[in-house]
């Protein structure tokens, strides 16, 4: 029997590219050396497009397949423009609900990571100056008011965590939701006013692009701190570089950046920043879930039954 075709457009978890191989035929479109005549030669034969679901696809990809019967997204992105599949009736998969706890859990780690500047103890121990010095002092997270910019279901699973670890949680979003109990702030910039550790867990849309600007960094203060793992242009990076640099606040934690993955040199010189390289999904769990719901929702799709976790 013959395999269908598969388009994958970028690398994703190595296993799931491996399932992936045992049950089709995958032509990887970024490993071409001239990826627009490898998309020309195979497209005649593409029956599904997998991609990750951080870069989606565009409508040039879904027009250039005219046996296009399926997109199968690695990720749970669900801000993609999806008229170009609904228009051919192509339905389009994501694997939702996979990353909410990670990414809260590395938000909290980044929380606790730069207000104990844990990356600085580090340092301190390996360069030999303990015997004859003093190590850097951190600050409690205990007791201090956590504000969360975002409070969807990343959000909430922050505030889940700073709770345990005996934090006041506050938040700021589009709108109060009367069924949280949290205090509710309607602009950003009482938020962080209020806030010892700002963390920004919101999409990023036109409204939010450079949401936590010099003002709010100011509104934090000297004694703040601040954890983005939204995306890295909700944050105005030479903002939050000065602010840093001039010790306006306190301190730092960033997964994502504006230009990942280049990341200024201005801010890899900094002490007080601790920063990992968009890992807030990066965890054997949450691949391993979303390698399961990829190829389930290609199966169901090829054997005519229901989607897993349809989008359209």
């Amino acid at each position: 029997m013959t395999k269908p075709d598969v388009l994958l457009t970028r690398a994703i978890y190595e296993p799931a590219v491996a399932a992936l191989e045992c049950a089709y035929t995958v032509h990887k479109l970024w490993q071409a050396a001239d990826a627009a005549q490898m998309l020309r030669d195979v497209a005649p034969r593409i029956r599904a497009l997998v991609t990750p679901g951080i870069t989606g696809f565009s409508r040039a990809q879904v027009e250039a397949l005219p046996k296009l019967e399926i997109i199968a997204m690695f990720g749970s992105n669900t801000t993609l423009d999806l008229a170009p599949a609904r228009e051919r009736g192509i339905p389009v998969t994501n694997t939702p609900d996979s990353i909410s706890g990670g990414v809260a859990d590395l938000a909290l780690g980044l929380m606790i990571a730069s207000m104990r500047r844990i990356s600085e103890g580090d340092r301190y121990v390996r360069s030999g100056t303990w015997p004859t010095s003093t190590p850097p002092v951190g600050r409690e997270v205990r007791g201090k008011v956590c504000g969360i910019v975002g409070l969807g279901r990343i959000g909430l699973a922050v505030a889940k965590r700073a709770v345990a670890c005996e934090m006041t949680v506050r938040y700021q979003g589009p709108r109060c939701k009367p069924d949280i109990a949290y205090p509710y702030h309607d602009d950003v910039l009482s938020l962080a006013r209020a806030s010892d550790c700002l963390v920004v867990t919101c999409p990023l849309t036109p409204a939010t692009r450079n949401l936590i600007d010099a003002k709010v960094l100011d509104a934090l203060g000297a004694a703040g701190f601040l954890v983005n793992v939204a995306r890295g242009p909700v944050v105005d990076e030479d903002a939050l570089i000065d602010a840093l640099t001039e010790k306006r606040i306190a301190g730092a934690g960033l997964d994502v950046f504006r230009d990942e993955p280049r990341v200024p040199d201005a801010l890899l010189a900094l002490d007080n920043v601790v920063m990992t390289p968009h890992v807030g999904s990066t965890t054997l769990e949450i691949r391993e879930e979303r390698k399961r719901k990829v190829l389930e929702n290609l199966r169901a799709h090829f054997a005519g039954e229901p989607l897993l976790s349809p989008l359209a």
